[in-house]
């Protein structure tokens, strides 16, 4: 079984906390005790994945609903989703398409991309997904890929994903943008270790140090036309909370730009670096919590993946977000306001 440097970790520290091995050992009896009959293990093992996901999400919003930590809650979801993926991986690699002499071609890194890269996910968020090869893709590594993919979509993830060589992910990046923007983020889940040393220090070396300026031109024109799309002012009543001006996309766009120019700087040191002063890092963090409560918030509320603050939600999200009627003005109005003063006061 190929092993990431968290692996080692069998109890997962997300509520409600998931010992690995256990549950290794309960899906390998369900394997045995379905031998031979293929579609009946993939149900029985669906359904108890289904299990585990309705536990984590019922979870994450009871403890969004107890402290409000959207920020807390998108991490315990990241958590949750990176020991399910271990789980189905190795599910997949022992059961049903084991490999018990490896070749060099038979092994896989596989990586977080994006804002799951960050270790972020709202409860409707997608889950990007890298396959990381050696070489050429092989019927093994295409077989479990597949596998995985399949069971992750029929217990209702979105799931976007590639599987490709590191001179791939080199080529692709420098051209696409986009998928350069979601490199920047990749994170080992599991699997082999110095092939995705390999990846960062070529990616590095060959695509961030290579080409700035095209990212950050790119990045620019697109938030202008995210803006224009979602509306260019801070302050609609029915806010995109992900996409409109001043949203998360905003302050990703100030990551990325920063994780461009520092790869190899951790978001918290981006002050040392010169990126943020102090008060700025403080307050980049201050919105970026708030719009995490409020995104989390409403994607528990509609049971969707909804950016729009629309007007039939705002008392109830008002509400669930601890603001109050005061000095003529009612909770949901106070809401509205809460960029203009710190946000603690208002409530």
């Amino acid at each position: 079984m190929l092993k990431s440097a968290s692996m080692d970790q069998t109890v997962v520290k997300t509520a409600p906390y998931f010992d690995l091995d256990a549950l290794r050992e309960e899906t390998s009896k369900l394997a045995r005790a379905y031998s031979g009959q293929d579609s009946s293990l993939r149900a029985a093992l669906v359904e108890r994945l289904r299990q585990l996901v309705h536990e984590a999400r019922t979870e994450a919003r009871a403890q969004l609903e107890r402290d409000g930590d959207g920020r807390a809650c998108a991490e315990g979801l990241s958590k949750f989703q990176d020991a399910l993926i271990r789980l189905t991986y190795d599910f997949t690699t022992n059961h049903v398409y084991s490999a018990k002499n490896p070749s060099a071609a038979e092994h896989m890194a596989v990586v977080a991309q994006g804002g799951y890269g960050r270790g972020m996910l709202a409860p409707g968020s997608d889950i990007d997904l890298l396959f990381l090869l050696p070489y050429k893709q092989t019927a093994w590594g295409e077989s479990v890929a597949e596998y995985m993919l399949y069971l992750l979509w029929d217990l209702g993830f979105k799931v976007g994903h590639a599987t490709r060589t590191i001179d791939q992910c080199v080529r692709l990046s420098r051209s696409d943008m986009t998928i350069r923007t979601a490199l920047l983020d990749a994170r080992l889940i599991l699997g082999d270790e110095k092939l995705f040393a390999d990846f960062q220090r070529r990616f590095r070396e060959d695509v961030l140090k290579a080409s700035v300026r095209p990212f950050v031109d790119a990045k620019l024109e697109e938030q202008n036309a995210r803006h224009s799309r979602a509306g260019a002012s801070r302050y609609l009543v029915e806010p995109n909370i992900k996409d409109g001006k001043g949203g998360l996309r905003d302050l990703h766009t100030l990551h990325w730009l920063a994780k461009h120019l520092y790869p190899d700087t951790a978001e918290e040191e981006f002050v040392e670096a010169g990126v943020f002063t102090p008060a700025e890092y403080r307050s980049f963090r201050r919105c970026e919590s708030f719009l995490w409560s409020v995104r989390c918030q409403l994607h528990f509320l509609t049971d969707r993946p909804e950016e729009r603050v629309s007007f039939d939600l705002q008392p109830l999200m008002a509400e669930r977000l601890g603001y109050h009627g005061h000095a003529g003005l009612r909770a949901v109005e106070r809401s509205r306001d809460w960029h203009v003063e710190d946000d603690a006061s208002l409530k």
